[in-house]
């Protein structure tokens, strides 16, 4: 005996649908789960090549209870992860403030942000540990500081 099945329009277009939305499922499921091992292995530039790493200038302000404005900068993020004797480019655009001065202690690197500028600094950390990056306009409170930001150098 055999059997005959008979789809309507209205069936065909339903299980079309279905089909056209699982298949942008899986696609959009293969994009993102291709994009994140991509970024996952990728966090570490290929032998050779600086790993660029980007940063921000940042304001809080806020007035206290009197009325006057206090303001307070900042890196962001502030604090950066990197791999003993891994060829860092570190790129810090300005957004807030006028300029920012800085060195970062212990690694013999400095510069200057400027506000709408993008200042790109190297340097390839050989020996683990913490290193500041300080803020020379803004070194503590007195100066609406303190713009201090952390690189983490990891063995």
């Amino acid at each position: 005996m055999t059997k005959i099945f008979v789809v309507s329009k209205r069936q065909l277009r339903h299980w079309l649908l279905i089909g056209l939305m699982a298949l942008g499922t899986l696609g959009a499921a293969w994009y993102w789960g291709y994009s994140e091992a991509k970024t996952t292995s990728g966090s570490m530039a290929p032998q050779g090549e600086a790993r660029t790493i980007h940063l921000v200038t940042g304001e809080f302000k806020s007035t206290d209870a009197n009325g006057k404005t206090i303001e307070a900068y900042r890196w962001d993020p502030g604090t950066i992860h990197v791999k003993q004797g891994e060829p860092i480019n570190l790129s810090i655009f300005g957004v807030n403030g006028t300029n920012h001065p800085f060195i970062i202690d212990g690694l013999n690197v400095k510069g200057e942000v400027k506000k709408g500028k993008e200042t790109v600094v190297s340097f390839r950390a050989d020996k683990p540990g913490t290193y500041r990056i300080v803020c020379l306009s803004h070194p503590d409170i007195a100066h609406n500081g303190p713009m201090v930001g952390y690189i983490i150098v990891d063995a």
